[in-house]
C-alpha cells in the first residue's frame, strides 16, 4: 500500500508539472525565400530558457507557465518578439534579412558558443567564405576550413583536411546526410563541393554527439540549399579555369521549390590548340565538373519531403592518330550520391526525419593501342558502394531535456579493383585476361541516444551512447562508444567545456603518398585480417564573448589515442588488386595532442579570425621504423592562420589572408653506398636512410589577398573579384628529389609548384 501511494504521488506530482509549463514550436524561415533557416535563437527574453532550430528549421521551447515574451534573433536577419501565454505550435515564424551593416561576420551560431555544451565546432558562413582569396579565383569551403586551428592541409595548394592529427580518411564528410569518399578535384587542388549549393556547414573536430559515428577525426556535416519557395533566383561567375551557374525557385509557389547547380572547367578546349600545334595528330585534356539538384516539397506544416542528387567527375583524355597507329587513353573518377528524406512533426515535442540514402565513388583508367593487325587494350577500375537507411529522432520533454535517437543501416559493397588485359593479333582470336579482385560485401548498423540536458543554471551536459555492429562474412565486431561534453558558465559570458569521444572506423584509405586527391587510392573494408580503427579523445577548453558576441576568444586543449591503424609498408604499393591485404602493416598506433587558440571578430566593418595550433602527432608500428614512435607526416608542431575582411564601403570589400606552419616530415637519404656489380657489370649507388620521417621539409608561409567590387543593377548584382594567391611570391616545397652529379656527389632539389598567381572572375546574383 506504502508503495502504491507513493507511486500515485509521483505521478501527480509528474502531472502537476506538467501543468505548470507551456511549449513553443514551430518553424523558422527566411521572409522572402521560405528557406528554412538552421541554428536561430529562440529564447525566452526575461527568463534563462533557449533553443535553436534544427538543421530543418524546427524548434521546441519549454517554459514555465506563464505570459512570457520569446525573441527570435539570427546574426543577419531582424529579430522578431512574440508574447505567449499557453501552448502554441507556430507553422512559419518568418525572418526578415536586416540591412544593418553590423549583422557581417565570418564564422557564426545561432546562440554565444559560451552557453553551448558542444566544442571543438565552428559553423561556417557561406557569404564569408566567398569573401576569402582563393588560387585562381575559385571558391573553396575546404580551402576555407584550413584555415581553423586543428585543421592542416596536407602538401602546397593540396584541400586536404588533416583534423588534430588524423588523415583524409578519417573524416565523416556528408552532404545532405550522405557519406562523400572522394572530395577532390584536379588530384586534390579543388574540393568537388561549389559553395553556391550550400546552405550551410558544420564541422565538428572533437566532442562529437552521439548521433555520428564511423570516423575517427571530424565530422564535416554540409546542407545544400532547399530552394526558394516564392521566386525564380540565380547566381553565377566566370573565372579563369571554370564556370558555374545555380538557379532556384518554386515549381508550385510556397509548395514545391527546386534548386539546381552546375559548374565546369574549360582547361581542355584552352590547351587544345597548343596540343595540336605542338604534335600533330594528338589530342589531350583534362576537365572537372560537378552537378547538385534539390527538390523540396511540402505536404503540410508538419510534413516534408527532400530529394537530392550530387554528382561529380574529373576526366583527363589523350588520344594519338596518324596513318600507322590510333592510341588513346583516359583516366577518370567521380562520386554519384542520392537521398530522399522525409520529415515528419509528431507533436510539439516530437521530431522526425527518415532518409534513404545512395552513395558510389568509382575511378578507372582504360588505355589502348591500334596498329596494323594488332590491337592491345588495358582496364583498371575500382569503385566503393553504399545503400543506407536511417532513423532520426529529437524529443524535447521539457525546459531541461533535449533528446535525440536513433538508428542507421548502411551495405557497403566494396571492389578494390578490376584488372582487364585484351589482346588481339592479326587473325588470331583475341585473348581476355580478367582479374578481378576479391569484392568486400559489408553490413554496419548503428543505434544512438543523447540528451542535452541543464543540470543547474551553470552546468549543462551533453551524454550519449553509440552502439556500433559491424559485418563482414562470417566475422563481426562491435563496440559500446560512449560520449559526453558538458559546460560550466562561469558568469555569462563564458565558460569552462569538457568532452570525451571514443570513435570507430571500419574503412581504410590506402594511398602510397600519405595525401588526397589521387584516384588510385583505394577504399578498403576492415576484414577478418585487418581490424578495425579506434580512437579516443578528451577536450578541455575556455571560452569567452564580449560585447554581445562581438568577439570571442577560446582555448583548447586535446589528447587523441588512436589503435588498429594501418600503412602500406615500407617501398610497398598496390600493384596486384588481390594483395592489398598483404601489402600493409596493421595494428599501429597513434598519439596526437596539443592545444589550441581562436580569436575572432564577428561583426563591424573589420571582421576576421587569427587561429594558432600547438601539436605533436606521432606513430608506431611493429614492423616500421625497427618498432620505434617516428612523426606522422602531416606532423606540424607550429601551425598559425590570420583571416581578416575589411568593407571598405558597401561596394568595395578586401580580404587578405596568412598562413605559417612547420614543415611536414619526409624521407632523404642520408648517404649512399656504392655496389659493384660481379664480372665487371658496372656498379650503382643505394640509398641509405634514417629514422622514418626524420627530415623536415622548410617552414611554409603564404600570404593571399582579395578585393571585391559590387554594383546593383536594375534587374542583378554583379561582383569583380581580383585575387592574388601568394602574393609575395613564396616559393614552397612541393617535393623533393636526389640527383647524382657527374662527379659523383648527390645534391638535392626542391620543387616549387606555384609561385605569385593573380586572377579574375565575375560574379552575378539575379
Amino acid at each position: 500500500m506504502t508503495k502504491f501511494y507513493l507511486t500515485i504521488t509521483l505521478l501527480f506530482t509528474a502531472l502537476s508539472n506538467f501543468g505548470q509549463t507551456i511549449t513553443i514550436s514551430g518553424f523558422v524561415e527566411d521572409a522572402e525565400s521560405a528557406e528554412r533557416l538552421i541554428g536561430v535563437n529562440v529564447y525566452q527574453i526575461d527568463g534563462k530558457r533557449g533553443t535553436v532550430t534544427n538543421n530543418f528549421g524546427f524548434f521546441s521551447l519549454t517554459i514555465p507557465k506563464n505570459e512570457a515574451q520569446i525573441r527570435f534573433s539570427y546574426i543577419g536577419y531582424d529579430q522578431v518578439d512574440i508574447t505567449v501565454k499557453s501552448d502554441t505550435f507556430i507553422a512559419v515564424m518568418a525572418l526578415n534579412q536586416s540591412g544593418t551593416e553590423l549583422e557581417k561576420v565570418t564564422v557564426s551560431s545561432g546562440v554565444s558558443r559560451a552557453e553551448q555544451t558542444q566544442m571543438s565546432s565552428v559553423n561556417i558562413d557561406i557569404k564569408q567564405v566567398k569573401k576569402i582569396p582563393a588560387l585562381f579565383g575559385e571558391i573553396d569551403i575546404l580551402r576555407t576550413l584550413q584555415f581553423l586551428p586543428g585543421v592542416q592541409s596536407g602538401n602546397e595548394g593540396n584541400i586536404g583536411l588533416y583534423v588534430r592529427g588524423g588523415g583524409p580518411d578519417q573524416n565523416l564528410i556528408l552532404i545532405d546526410g550522405v557519406p562523400v569518399y572522394n572530395v577532390s578535384h584536379l588530384f586534390g587542388f579543388y574540393s568537388v563541393f561549389n559553395a553556391d549549393a550550400i546552405k550551410s556547414a558544420e564541422l565538428i573536430k572533437g566532442g562529437f554527439p552521439a548521433r555520428f559515428g564511423g570516423r575517427l577525426s571530424s565530422v564535416l556535416d554540409i546542407t545544400m540549399k532547399d530552394g526558394d519557395m516564392k521566386r525564380i533566383r540565380g547566381e553565377g561567375s566566370i573565372g579563369l579555369i571554370s564556370s558555374k551557374l545555380t538557379l532556384e525557385g518554386p515549381i508550385i509557389k510556397d509548395k514545391t521549390s527546386f534548386m539546381i547547380s552546375g559548374r565546369r572547367t574549360y582547361i581542355d578546349a584552352l590547351a587544345q590548340p597548343f596540343i595540336a600545334m605542338t604534335e600533330p595528330g594528338a589530342r589531350a585534356g583534362y576537365y572537372f565538373g560537378d552537378f547538385n539538384i534539390k527538390v523540396n516539397h511540402k505536404f503540410s506544416d508538419k510534413d516534408r519531403l527532400y530529394a537530392s542528387y550530387f554528382f561529380n567527375t574529373d576526366k583527363f583524355y589523350f588520344r594519338f592518330q596518324d596513318d600507322f597507329d590510333n592510341s588513346r587513353a583516359n583516366l577518370n573518377w567521380g562520386n554519384n550520391v542520392a537521398s530522399l528524406r522525409w520529415s515528419h512533426l509528431f507533436s510539439s515535442k516530437l521530431f522526425m526525419n527518415v532518409t534513404a540514402t545512395y552513395t558510389r565513388y568509382e575511378w578507372g583508367s582504360r588505355a589502348q593501342e591500334q596498329s596494323e593487325g594488332f590491337d592491345l587494350a588495358l582496364r583498371l577500375r575500382s569503385n566503393i558502394e553504399d545503400y543506407g537507411l536511417k532513423s532520426d529522432f529529437e524529443y524535447h520533454p521539457n525546459s531541461q531535456n533535449h533528446i535525440r535517437f536513433g538508428t542507421n543501416y548502411i551495405r557497403h559493397n566494396f571492389r578494390p579493383s578490376i584488372f582487364q588485359f585484351t589482346v588481339q593479333e592479326f587473325d588470331q582470336p583475341e585473348e581476355d585476361i580478367l582479374n578481378q579482385a576479391e569484392q568486400f560485401i559489408s553490413d554496419e548498423a548503428a543505434l544512438y541516444i543523447e540528451n542535452d540536458q541543464i543540470l543547474t543554471d551553470k552546468i549543462k551536459v551533453n551524454y550519449g551512447l553509440h552502439y556500433n555492429l559491424y559485418r563482414i562474412r562470417d566475422t563481426y565486431y562491435q563496440s559500446l562508444q560512449p560520449r559526453a561534453s558538458g559546460r560550466y558558465l562561469l558568469d555569462s559570458q563564458s565558460s569552462i567545456k569538457l568532452s570525451f569521444a571514443r570513435m570507430q572506423q571500419f574503412l581504410h584509405l590506402l594511398s602510397s603518398n600519405n595525401g588526397v586527391g589521387l584516384p588510385s587510392d583505394l577504399w578498403v573494408p576492415a576484414t577478418d585480417i585487418i581490424p578495425p580503427m579506434m580512437a579516443d579523445q578528451v577536450a578541455l577548453g575556455w571560452i569567452r564573448t564580449f560585447k554581445d558576441n562581438t568577439y570571442e576568444v577560446s582555448v583548447e586543449g586535446f589528447y587523441k589515442h588512436m589503435t588498429d591503424l594501418i600503412e602500406y609498408r615500407a617501398g610497398s604499393a598496390f600493384i596486384n588488386p588481390n594483395d592489398w591485404q598483404s601489402r600493409v602493416e596493421t595494428g599501429g598506433t597513434g598519439w596526437v595532442y596539443g592545444g589550441e587558440v581562436f580569436f575572432q571578430k564577428r561583426r563591424g566593418d573589420l571582421t576576421g579570425w587569427v587561429g594558432y595550433t600547438l601539436s605533436w602527432n606521432n606513430r608506431q608500428f611493429a614492423n616500421l621504423n625497427n618498432g620505434n614512435v617516428y612523426p606522422y607526416r602531416f606532423d606540424r608542431r607550429h601551425d598559425i592562420s590570420v583571416v581578416m575582411t575589411y568593407d571598405i564601403t558597401k561596394k568595395i570589400d578586401v580580404s587578405a589572408t596568412w598562413v605559417y606552419g612547420t614543415g611536414i616530415a619526409t624521407n632523404i637519404p642520408l648517404y649512399y653506398v656504392s655496389t659493384q656489380f660481379p664480372q665487371g657489370g658496372g656498379q650503382t649507388s643505394v640509398a641509405q636512410y634514417g629514422d622514418l620521417n626524420s627530415f623536415r621539409f622548410p617552414a611554409y608561409h603564404r600570404g593571399d589577398v582579395s578585393i571585391n567590387f559590387h554594383k546593383k543593377k536594375k534587374k542583378f548584382e554583379r561582383t569583380w573579384n581580383i585575387s592574388v594567391y601568394n602574393v609575395y611570391n613564396r616559393l614552397n616545397t612541393f617535393f623533393i628529389f636526389d640527383q647524382v652529379q657527374p662527379n659523383g656527389d648527390v645534391a638535392f632539389r626542391q620543387v616549387a609548384l606555384f609561385p605569385i598567381l593573380p586572377s579574375v572572375s565575375y560574379r552575378v546574383a539575379f
